[in-house]
């Protein structure tokens, strides 16, 4: 089997590639170098930008900015089967934006020249790329909005629904990788999780936030409820 051939086997279990033919696959595989990747190691950052596609076979990668005054803030977790990268044609931009990976990470490398050749050039792929995309916006900007409109207890609750809808019940976040995407302090976040562990909705594990109950944290993100966070915290 040859090395493009291997890429394309991995390659065959992403929901992006589902109908294509093995040769088609075995050429994407053969333009798509693999690399694994340790957790905690920066893939992309502004100071040496390039004009690459990742594609993310397994793992998770933050995609954040730093502030002014250093605070980070996560703008979203890549999961697998999803796109990130400096990519004009797709829309794709990483401007000021550093990629690191939360997880060990399996991840997939086009050029433009191969991303033109093997996937725009394919309806199919194109129509999936778009889907793709098109929820990555309506998610930023649904966080736009909630970062606008509400404080930062009530910030929590809509981004663990949202998370809880996308991935289930069992959420892979730190306090801290929670803070940094919702745009508060992990303080904070500690506070609203213990305040709604203690009402019964979510459950807390290392490493893993449960939510025991959607509708009743759903509930709070709509209409409300938690107690305001005050001393030490930005909204």
């Amino acid at each position: 089997m040859t090395v493009g051939q291997v890429r394309g086997f991995i390659l065959r279990e992403l929901d992006l590639f589902r109908d294509l033919s093995d040769a088609e696959i075995d050429a994407i595989g053969a333009a798509a170098p693999m690399r694994t990747i340790a957790a905690g190691q920066v893939l992309y950052s502004p100071g040496r930008p390039t004009e690459v596609l990742f594609i993310l076979k397994g793992g998770r990668v933050r995609l954040y900015t730093i502030g002014a005054d250093g605070r980070t803030l996560t703008t979203a977790i890549v999961e697998p089967g999803q796109l990130f990268g400096e990519m004009v044609p797709l829309g794709q931009s990483l401007t000021d934006t550093y990629a690191e990976t939360i997880d060990p990470s399996v991840v997939c490398l086009m050029s433009r020249t191969d991303v033109d050749r093997l996937l725009l050039s394919d309806p199919r792929i194109a129509a999936r790329i778009a889907e793709i995309l098109g929820r990555r916006v309506a998610e930023l900007e649904t966080r736009l909005s909630d970062t606008v409109l509400k404080t930062a207890p009530d910030r929590i609750a809509s981004t663990l629904t949202r998370l809880a809808d996308r991935d289930g019940a069992s959420i892979r976040l730190t306090h801290e990788q929670l803070a940094d995407l919702v745009g508060t302090t992990r303080e904070t976040v500690t506070k609203v999780l213990g305040e709604l562990a203690a009402r019964g909705l979510v459950q807390q594990k290392r490493g893993r936030i449960i939510v025991t109950s959607r509708n009743g944290v759903g509930h709070l993100a709509t209409h409300g409820g938690l107690n305001p966070i005050t001393g030490g915290s930005h909204s």
